[in-house]
């Protein structure tokens, strides 16, 4: 019996020198870590509720893409969540696996039951707990001192299922910053391997998101010992810019959602992060993992899925990103395609530049067109069909059989 408690002393020392070293190394790199939250906070949008089968796709999508970590569900909360996990243990290789949980030890439970199956090194939970005065007074109904109490007992018993553990004061934005700083010290010591920024209802702007990640950095004495991650949520449509403010001001770990769905007006974008970042390298200095060739296929993806739709205008995946109408625009595209774009179809896996025509077209699109159709017209012909296609009722789209009988048309007037 005392060589069993010895060899478990043994096996806990080394554990916990193998997760330092991790930590140390993620905290000196220069790589970003993206945690994907669409399966658990993106189904929270209404009307995207997903099957089990539709998360594992998702899952082996994002796999692909080359996220860090999976926010796979809240076992606790359903059934559902707990097959979704399950269907995902053992197929799910290369990211982390993590389950919500509030401050609850039933809920960490459920957690490490669900999980229970995959390798300790690729498994974690996520504990919340509310931290601002309107959660304390009005959710919660505990004190300060409760709250810290109960971070406590329940990150220490955390821990000692999972070595990945994290912790979020929930509604951080709304929480005075000292006793933020309090929550993060106490989560920490009792063994916290990542803690989070929620922007839980979307009001931070950049400028205060750089200065409260400083603040922490500044102020939580054991922040050697933990990974930051930031989570915004888009109420006043800056949860991609206050995510990528995080970053400059430290952050490691950024939480995103395919397409930005989430509850209200949704979380930070995950493709748009990795792009943000992808074109700019020199002002954030960091590096992310992400397979940038794969991000149009997975919005496509999580907009099938969920039956939620893309905006034309959405970044990325929209189905105007790479098309134009503007008859300047498609002379120089048609000239060189880096004249109106930011990076080219084929970074993010699109398949290419469409040439939209309309009333606001020119000559060289339309000819452009018409000679991918094997119809070749003069140049007064090519003018005559710009005339007709200028008169098309609003509304009526020009596609390839309209426009060839514009052509017809225009070539028997000859």
């Amino acid at each position: 019996m005392a060589q069993t408690g010895f060899l478990k002393g043994i096996e806990n020392s080394v554990r916990g020198m193998v997760k330092r070293a991790v930590i140390s190394h993620h905290r000196r790199g220069d790589t970003v870590l993206f945690s994907d939250t669409t399966l658990r906070d993106g189904e929270q949008m209404p009307g995207a509720t997903l099957e089990p089968e539709d998360k594992l796709r998702i899952a082996q999508a994002l796999e692909a893409t080359g996220v860090h970590s999976l926010d796979a569900g809240f076992p606790a909360s359903s059934q559902a969540d707990i097959e979704a996990i399950r269907l995902m243990v053992g197929v799910i290789k290369g990211p982390v696996l993590t389950a919500l949980c509030r401050t609850v030890r039933g809920d960490i439970d459920a957690a490490e039951e669900a999980l229970s199956d995959n390798p300790r090194h690729k498994r974690g939970v996520s504990l919340f707990c509310g931290t601002s005065p309107l959660h304390l007074e009005h959710k919660l109904q505990k004190t300060q001192a409760e709250i810290l109490d109960l971070i406590t007992d329940t990150v220490g018993y955390a821990s000692q299922k999972f070595d990945i553990v994290a912790f979020s004061p929930e509604d951080a934005s709304r929480t005075e910053p000292e006793f933020l700083v309090e929550c993060y010290k106490v989560a920490i010591d009792s063994g916290a391997t990542t803690i989070g920024f929620p922007d839980t209802v979307g009001v931070m702007t950049p400028e205060k998101v750089h200065d409260i990640i400083r603040y922490i950095q500044d102020n939580v004495a054991n922040i050697e010992r933990a990974l930051l991650a930031v989570h915004f949520h888009n109420d006043l449509g800056l949860a991609v810019a206050n995510t990528l403010a995080g970053i400059q001001a430290g952050a490691n770990v950024v939480q995103c959602t395919v397409n930005g769905i989430g509850e209200r007006a949704g979380n930070a974008s995950l493709e748009e992060v990795a792009m943000a970042l992808h074109l700019n390298p020199d002002q954030y200095g960091v590096k992310i993992q992400v397979d940038t060739t794969k991000l149009y296929e997975l919005t496509r993806l999580v907009a099938e899925l969920t039956g939620i739709g893309l905006s034309p205008m959405k970044p990325i995946g929209g189905d105007n990103i790479f098309a134009t109408e503007a008859g300047i625009h498609q002379d120089g595209l048609l000239k060189n395609p880096d004249t109106y774009l930011p990076y080219r179809p084929e970074v993010v896996g699109a398949k290419g530049i469409r040439l939209v025509l309309g009333r606001h077209s020119g000559r060289r699109a339309v000819a452009h067109r018409l000679s991918e159709l094997g119809i070749e017209l003069s140049d007064e012909q090519v003018l005559g069909v710009l005339e007709e296609i200028k008169d098309v009722p609003k509304g009526v789209a020009i596609d390839d059989e309209l426009l060839a009988k514009l052509a017809a048309g225009s070539a028997a007037c000859e």
